[in-house]
């Protein structure tokens, strides 16, 4: 099965501690492997801090603040010093991937220039790293119970509180955290 445009939802067995509780939105999975970000672990910068490290020349003059209040993420621990915009659909930028009919990835400068402004996307999250998987690597995690998976909601992403988002996708397949064992195995 192909899982891009799934989440998978770390279960509470999970052995590597950066990814206990997390909740990945699968942006690639083929024969040579798979790639996604972590949409709800957020790290100790927000994106306005972020825009100012890295000087992001702008055109226009910020008038949506708001938006640049949120955190930026932990989308994985590869290439950390890379940088993810996932994005509602409206537009599409110099290195945009459209990844369903609603969202899209995009790796290029050219949108940190317009977040903030009336231009920005209309929702929207930054990540930096990503999570990624050689080939057959994600099947043998799957194999040995340490996600489970389910079809990608936009507004688990954009709509729910981040520290919300893991129970809440849990929830879109019907498992309630409490009813989830640390125990792994097959019955």
């Amino acid at each position: 099965m192909n899982f891009k445009n799934h989440f998978l939802v770390a279960m509470p067995s999970m052995a590597d501690d950066r990814f206990k509780h997390s909740v990945i939105y699968m942006c690639e999975h083929n024969e040579d492997g798979a790639m996604g970000l972590v949409i709800n672990q957020p790290i100790n910068i927000s994106v306005a801090n972020m825009l100012e490290q890295i000087e992001v020349a702008r055109d226009h003059h910020v008038t949506q603040p708001l938006s640049l209040d949120q955190p930026v993420l932990f989308g994985g621990p590869v290439s950390e010093d890379r940088g993810f915009v996932l994005h509602k659909n409206r537009q599409t930028f110099g290195s945009s991937i459209q990844l369903s009919d609603a969202l899209t990835v995009t790796t290029s400068k050219d949108i940190l220039s317009i977040l903030g402004t009336n231009d920005e996307p209309e929702q929207f999250i930054v990540a930096l790293g990503y999570s990624g998987w050689d080939a057959g690597q994600l099947e043998k995690e799957l194999a040995e119970n340490s996600w489970l998976t389910i079809e990608a909601d936009p507004s688990v992403i954009f709509d729910t509180p981040i520290n919300e988002r893991w129970e809440t996708a849990l929830k879109h397949l019907g498992i309630s955290a409490l009813n989830l064992s640390s125990d792994i195995g097959h019955a």
